[in-house]
């Protein structure tokens, strides 16, 4: 999802993919409540993203965790009772000083793969990492800005799985 480019006025207006049963697609937002004001950016940008395509609200549901290392067990809860078409996760793992970021990070990744390719769900990822954070105003309003950002080409994303999801299985 690094690699996109594409945010929110390219998502097809009020005209989201059905699934292969006709009906319309519910997605999970898992949203970690470590450096919410952060996080939150990431999952309101992928809301409105997602309304904007064309979902409703009732389409959407915000699973709240303490923190990232929580979303794969969330994840995996919810691709297991089979109500959801497609997951996305969304946390913001610092360094604290303690050199135990990049540990966390790779457990809730490789996490989220697990789910995905156990389950066979789509589980999209705005776990970030940065090399460098610091608590301070240039640094919130940064990571903030790329959440935002991260979370309108989630939305993009998810609407192209799903929408693949539903010609992979008419065909």
């Amino acid at each position: 999802m690094n690699q996109m480019t594409e945010t929110s006025q390219h998502l097809p207006a009020a005209n989201p993919p059905l699934t292969a049963a006709g009906r319309r697609p519910r997605v999970a937002i898992i949203s970690a409540r470590w450096h919410a004001d952060v996080v939150d950016q990431a999952t309101q940008s992928f809301h409105r993203a997602m309304l904007a395509a064309g979902l409703s609200e009732r389409q959407l549901e915000l699973h709240a965790v303490p923190g990232a290392f929580e979303i794969p067990l969330r994840a995996q809860q919810l691709a297991r009772l089979g109500e959801v078409d497609a997951i996305v996760a969304c946390a913001f793992v610092v360094n604290g000083g303690i050199y135990r970021h990049e540990f966390v990070a790779s457990a809730v990744i490789d996490g989220l793969m697990r789910v995905q390719l156990d389950e066979g769900l789509p589980v999209l990822s705005v776990v970030l990492t940065p090399r460098d954070f610091h608590e301070h105003d240039t640094h919130r309003e940064f990571f903030s800005q790329h959440f935002v950002k991260k979370g309108e080409e989630a939305a993009t994303a998810c609407l192209a799985v799903l929408a693949h999801q539903v010609l992979r299985k008419a065909a």
